[in-house]
């Protein structure tokens, strides 16, 4: 599938110190330094194509970008991929109700989602993958999970055994009740007769009347949603035999943790002896004025709706940068307008020849982005630098500030 265009970057001097990224990983539940490395692994999980790019999504893929930047400024390597749901039961339900065809709903959206990336400037993943697309590469894993005893069928549908990994929940850090609900809430059907284990996962969804439906070996089906990731991340990111991780980046929504990242990983587990990630790194949810952001709710602030109604792409993406990436935060009509600000601002600071010192700003600033992504302090540090340009204060180099706020949070000012 094809991705977007590609981003030019802006190179950061060599005088500035990139400290090692670290991270805050989902596993462990710790803050972890990645290790210095020619090239790094990242995977993330993309949308199902049933609705428009949400503020949602939107943070979300800007918080891998930061990322995606990040290491590519420490002058690594970043093999990025991020699959597309292109086939599952939303996309279905949202096409029947509205009277159209699957297919069409996907592309639509899918093109929709491209644009949003384009104007928010997200650096592209060097693959972009449908599920459709992917099928002889679930196909594969499949039977590389048979072969390891950890698939069975009920009626024509298989399921894969969880607890084939002996670490299965200890990514999630939940209670199996507590697990069960989740499961139920998130695609999973735990009270399916015939199942060994109410947890076990749908890896090929045999064909339903009225459905879409692929040949296989496994029969005429579809996969089932964690079975795609798993095989889309390690047939493309390609991982490498000497390290002690497939990949080295799983990212996504917090919503993500349970089930799919961790039957994704599960999987990679028992089919390749291997750990899957070195980091899970996981996003926090949009609200809108102190209330969940949901589809239930109808209260989705779209990145398209946006734009149209006249907002600069920066001026969102500003918006979303100014909080933690990793905290449940609120959108409201006082934060675009905080962001609108500092967008007027800094843009006019840096449209003079001359400006208040830059050096220690710009690395305060690597410095702060090496620090768990703290973008929080980050804006700290450059409302502080619009005071003293305010003051008079001289000797800094705007050109220099401009290109490393390009280079690092993706701002073209």
């Amino acid at each position: 599938m094809k991705s977007w265009p590609e981003v030019y970057i802006p190179s950061i001097d060599s005088k500035f110190d990139t400290p090692n990224l670290q991270l805050f990983n989902s596993h462990s539940q710790t803050i972890e330094k990645l290790p210095s490395k020619k090239t790094f692994r990242m995977y993330v999980c993309g949308i199902t194509p049933y609705d428009s790019t949400h503020l949602g999504h939107a943070a979300t893929y800007l918080s891998f970008d930061l990322i995606n930047r990040y290491l590519r400024a420490m002058k690594s390597e970043v093999l990025f991929v991020e699959n597309i749901t292109d086939i599952d039961d939303p996309l279905l339900v949202r096409a029947a109700r509205d009277g159209i065809n699957w297919h069409d709903l996907a592309d639509s959206q899918i093109e929709l989602f491209r644009s949003d990336m384009t104007s928010l400037r997200v650096l592209p993943p060097k693959f972009y993958i449908g599920a459709v697309e992917a099928i002889g590469l679930v196909t594969t894993k499949i039977e590389e999970l048979k072969s390891a005893g950890a698939i069975y069928s009920v009626e024509k549908d298989l399921y894969f055994r969880v607890h084939s990994d002996p670490d299965f929940g200890s990514r999630s850090h939940l209670s199996v009740d507590d697990s069960l609900k989740i499961f139920a809430e998130r695609g999973g059907d735990p009270d399916r007769v015939g199942k060994e284990n109410p947890l076990d996962s749908l890896v090929w969804l045999s064909k339903r009347e009225n459905e879409p439906g692929w040949p296989s070996i496994h029969g005429e089906g579809r996969p089932g949603w964690h079975i795609e990731c798993c095989a889309i991340a390690l047939g493309y990111l390609q991982p490498d035999a000497q390290d002690d991780f497939l990949i080295d980046i799983q990212g996504g929504g917090n919503d993500l943790i349970f089930p799919h990242h961790e039957m994704s990983a599960a999987q990679a587990r028992v089919s390749t002896g291997k750990d899957f990630a070195r980091m899970y790194v996981h996003t926090g949810m949009i609200g809108l004025n102190g209330e969940k952001m949901s589809k239930s709710l109808g209260n989705l602030v779209f990145v398209s709706s946006l734009m149209k109604s006249g907002v600069h792409p920066m001026v969102i993406r500003c918006a979303l940068l100014m909080q933690n990436y990793a905290k449940d935060r609120m959108w409201s009509d006082d934060l675009l307008a905080q962001a609108q600000k500092f967008i007027a601002d800094i843009t006019l600071q840096l449209s003079k020849s001359e400006c208040a010192p830059t050096h220690d700003v710009i690395q305060n600033i690597l410095n702060a982005l090496s620090n768990n992504l703290d973008t929080e302090t980050v804006f700290a540090i450059l409302q502080h630098w619009i005071k003293d340009c305010q003051n008079g204060d001289i000797g800094g180099k705007p050109g220099e500030l401009s290109r490393a706020l390009d280079a690092l949070l993706g701002l073209a000012i």
